[in-house]
């Protein structure tokens, strides 16, 4: 009798023991069960019987909102253009890691070049036109930077390329001197391409800067009332139209053999001296661009000067008629005569 209830005692303590295992194991093991029920919907079920039902049906009921929480900031990423903004920009530096330090040498020491070679045209140093230079300081900030993002390589060459429209697609999608197996047919349909994009960009981004430094020379008369600008404003219109003709002509054909140049460099030259020359480059090719915008600013006329040649002119005889005359005596001496 002694061993028939001993046997029975263990075969109890044994079940009990058997049930307490399964219970941790079923508890280690609920986690990795809750996503299979979220992907299918439906609540998460214990796999180890009845016994766990309590345990495994609690454990289901908290998961769903564990996981949504960890998923908010997937739902934050920005969208619409500045999520495309972001896109396009990781996109151009894991083509081309220089991008970053190209920009920044092309607003810094680009922008400040094409300010000079701008002054540089005009007489007097551009100081009687500094409206002008003003307006020229603001439309070549926008200006540069998207001629530098529009011409910049990308990862997705091949997503860029189906974007083009048919005639062009089988264009290079950066600039005209990419490398690739192109024709010299496709390389001049890119540079028409970019030409019109630039085009485009230049009418708009010359709205935008006429009308800022416009409205920011008249907000400085009404601050000061005795201010006077020296030059009639630029119209906006035809000063956007001005540089819509610049972009797509000028900067169009020499941004394009810029970028030609510079994926020489990269390949032949080190990273000091391949930085070196991109900032020369990029000044002179600013310093041209900003004479260039200049001569063509006077031949389509959104750009003149207070006053004109015949009124200087007029001024120089009113000056030279009241200066006193000079004679030269025997020796040689100057000698003033008496009025």
């Amino acid at each position: 009798m002694e061993s028939y209830h001993e046997s029975c005692y263990n075969a109890k303590k044994r079940r009990l023991t058997n049930h307490r295992c399964e219970s941790m194991r079923v508890d280690k093991t609920i986690p990795s069960t809750e996503p299979p029920a979220l992907s299918s919907g439906g609540p998460s079920k214990p796999p180890h019987g009845p016994s766990d039902n309590g345990r495994g049906g609690g454990g289901g009921d908290g998961a769903p909102g564990d996981d949504d929480h960890s998923e908010e900031p997937r739902s934050s990423d920005p969208g619409g253009p500045l999520g495309l903004f972001l896109e396009g920009w990781r996109s151009r530096v894991t083509a081309d890691p220089q991008f970053p330090f190209k920009v920044l040498m092309e607003e810094l020491v680009g922008v400040t070049a094409n300010v000079i070679g701008d002054m540089a045209s005009r007489p007097n140093f551009g100081l009687n036109e500094l409206d002008f230079v003003f307006s020229t300081l603001v439309v070549g900030s926008i200006v540069n930077f998207v001629l530098m993002y529009l011409l910049a390589p990308t990862a997705a060459s091949a997503a860029a390329s189906s974007a083009l429209p048919g005639i062009f697609a089988s264009c290079p999608t950066s600039h005209m001197f990419q490398p690739g197996p192109y024709s010299l047919f496709s390389r001049l349909g890119t540079f028409l391409y970019k030409g019109a994009t630039f085009a485009a960009v230049g009418f708009a981004a010359g709205l935008a800067g006429t009308a800022i430094s416009n409205g920011l020379i008249a907000l400085r008369k009404r601050m000061d009332p005795a201010f006077e600008t020296p030059n009639k404003p630029p119209p906006t219109v035809l000063n956007a139209l001005t540089w819509s003709l610049h972009l797509g002509l000028s900067s169009n054909f020499r941004y394009q053999t810029l970028n030609g140049l510079e994926f020489l460099m990269e390949k032949n030259l080190p990273s000091a001296g391949f930085k070196a020359s991109v900032v020369v480059l990029r000044c002179l090719n600013n310093v041209l661009g900003g004479m260039t915008f200049v001569m063509l600013a006077r031949l389509t006329g959104s750009q003149k000067a207070g006053e004109s040649e015949e009124e200087n002119g007029e001024i120089k005889e009113k000056l030279v008629s009241h200066c006193v005359p000079v004679a030269e005596d025997g020796d040689g001496e100057s000698q003033r005569s008496e009025s």
